[in-house]
């Protein structure tokens, strides 16, 4: 089968390998579609386990079934989470999940830019989702990144009415504006550097969006009836979008930390400050199972409209292309590859 190998950012190499065989338990599912994420171009993180073959977005058929397997037959359309919780450990029994050390060492074999995947035994057990007739293999592609959106919003306790401030437009930004949207909160607030996204975020949920070199704070009080933002989602990795959000935020209010930064670097936080006025700064990272669901559910019925975020769709030979798009973050938003073109 054909492989698309990641080296670094700028060499993404076509590559045969042998169909992953499969065990008692496990599953063979040919992918039809997966996703770049912003995260398979964070070359500091992924240079690391080079070369690999990345891609956990994804949307296909089951094409075999191992011993034991009575869930699943083949022709059955699904989406496969790549980390899994074990739904047994301290972690996960109070609700963080994300925290689990099974699902930071949870995997499928070997990456999404291939023709073929082989899903072990307890991915097959508790990360497999069926894809109601609604959903396509292009709208499978974002359950896994919505879903990390929803536990985003569920975690920092987002309600109808409050006002949204997403800092940085790029994928998940623009996920957690259309999310909001359904969700019903009040005024919406994005912004970004590239005009590109800004449009796109006005088109799609944004009630204003602004360039983010300028004096966001007094814009945000200017378009929202002079307060600051009830919630503020940092979705850019740079140490000034962070620092902007501190000054950003209502009072009562909450930062979340969707995007990180490179190891080492550290946020000056005004203490004194967030303990007067009762703000949260707060991190997410990941889905549960439960958010998947969530996230099927809501890209089944329309409520987040995700195909509207598609710019590029590239067959696997051109996976390097896909690549520099989504890492030069200029004129596209969602790039798909589709391993069997």
């Amino acid at each position: 089968m054909r492989v698309a190998t990641y080296y670094r950012n700028n060499d993404i190499r076509l590559e045969e390998r042998p169909v992953p065989p499969i065990g008692p338990g496990e599953v063979l599912v040919k992918v039809f579609a997966s996703g770049v994420c912003g995260s398979d171009v964070m070359e500091w993180y992924r240079i690391k386990k080079a070369p690999i073959v990345l891609g956990h977005e994804i949307a296909g058929t089951i094409a075999a079934v191992g011993e034991g397997v009575a869930a699943y037959r083949p022709g059955d359309r699904v989406f496969i989470s790549h980390h899994i919780p074990c739904n047994t450990c301290t972690y996960c029994l109070q609700g963080y999940h994300t925290a689990c050390e099974t699902l930071h060492t949870t995997n499928y074999d070997p990456g999404g830019f291939a023709e073929y995947i082989r899903i072990p035994r307890l991915n097959v057990d508790r990360g497999v989702f069926l894809l109601p007739s609604e959903v396509s293999f292009d709208g499978g592609v974002f359950v896994e990144p919505l879903a990390c959106v929803i536990r985003g919003q569920r975690v920092a306790g987002l309600k109808p009415g409050q006002s949204v401030l997403v800092l940085g437009s790029g994928i998940s930004g623009m996920l957690h504006i259309m999310l909001a949207r359904a969700l019903g909160a009040g005024r919406i607030m994005a912004t970004d550097i590239h005009p590109f996204r800004l449009e796109m975020a006005r088109h799609l949920g944004a009630d204003a969006v602004m360039d983010a070199r300028g004096d966001v704070p007094s814009w945000v009080r200017q378009v929202n009836g002079n307060r600051l933002a009830d919630l503020v989602v940092v979705c850019a990795g740079s140490l000034g979008a962070f620092n902007q959000s501190l000054q950003c935020v209502e009072r009562g209010g909450t930062i979340l930390c969707f995007a990180t930064t490179e190891p080492g670097v550290e946020l000056s936080v005004p203490l004194n400050e967030f303990w007067r006025n009762e703000i949260k700064l707060m991190p997410s990272y990941g889905n549960s199972p439960y958010d998947a669901m969530v996230a099927i559910e809501l890209i089944r019925f329309g409520r987040v409209p995700v195909e509207a975020m598609i710019t590029h769709r590239l067959p696997l030979a051109e996976a390097q292309q896909g690549f520099q798009l989504v890492a030069q973050g200029g004129d596209s938003m969602k790039v798909i590859i589709y391993p069997q073109q």
